[in-house]
């Protein structure tokens, strides 16, 4: 198993940056993870738009979803259109971004395969198990598993026992770190810490910490350094290009 990430902002994209995207490929499956702003350019320069075989979403803001839409546009608008994209998302996260076109443009550009936080289904080569996690909209932490290696996601998240089960002894945890050390109270119940990441990443035996969704401006280093306060382990934080192995 791969992932490549597209992008690692949160809220917006910084200059030259993307926000969440992460291209995770096993066996010559292609899965897209979180097509957020300015991810399909990046997209693009790593495969075709019709070499994604499907799409999963952790919920509905559109720092995580709102490129599906270039995506499918890319797609439903060539000569020799590709059958129809599933895109696996939580009921009605991406109602918005679908709509952003006149009616009938996109309708065969893709399947709506919808799920519930702490269902269990498979894509491609892909096991995906969920979880509901806390967020100022539904939001779904995702686990997915080939060959016995495991990435474990939590999209956005404020404190929640979950995260652990989520991340539990997995190869690559891959966690949201919007600030590095301290959340604003006004934000503590929807959003995390570096430092909490790493707590997470401690205490569930993950074998790698990756910090994505820092928001703009924040320091890279400042965010890996608040996470190995409390995480002894590989720790990076996410930026367009970085590309690691799982397993």
């Amino acid at each position: 198993m791969r992932i490549t990430v597209l992008g690692g902002c949160g809220a917006w994209p910084a200059a030259g940056q993307a926000c969440s995207g992460y291209l995770v490929e096993h066996e010559g499956f292609r899965l897209l993870v979180d097509p957020g702003y300015a991810t399909l350019p990046r997209l693009l320069e790593l495969v075709h738009a019709e070499e994604v075989d499907a799409v999963l979403i952790s919920h509905g803001h559109p720092d995580h979803c709102a490129d599906l839409h270039p995506l499918l546009r890319a797609r439903a608008l060539r000569d020799d259109p590709p059958s129809a994209l599933p895109v696996h998302v939580l009921p009605g996260a991406a109602d918005r971004v679908l709509a952003l076109d006149r009616p009938g443009l996109l309708e065969d550009a893709y399947v709506l395969c919808e799920f519930a936080g702490g269902d269990r289904f498979e894509v491609g080569p892909f096991a995906v198990d969920t979880w509901s996690l806390p967020h100022s909209v539904p939001n779904a932490g995702l686990r997915l598993t080939a060959a016995g290696r495991v990435l474990a996601y939590t999209g956005d998240t404020g404190p929640s026992p979950a995260v652990l089960d989520l991340a539990q002894d997995a190869d690559v945890f891959l966690a949201e770190a919007s600030y590095p050390d301290r959340v604003p109270a006004d934000a503590a119940r929807h959003l995390s810490s570096a430092l909490q990441a790493g707590e997470h990443a401690a205490r569930a035996g993950a074998g790698r910490l990756l910090l994505t969704h820092l928001l703009p401006g924040t320091a890279p280093e400042a965010t890996v350094a608040a996470a190995r306060r409390a995480y002894a382990g590989e720790v990076a934080a996410a930026h367009g290009g970085l590309t690691a192995l799982i397993g």
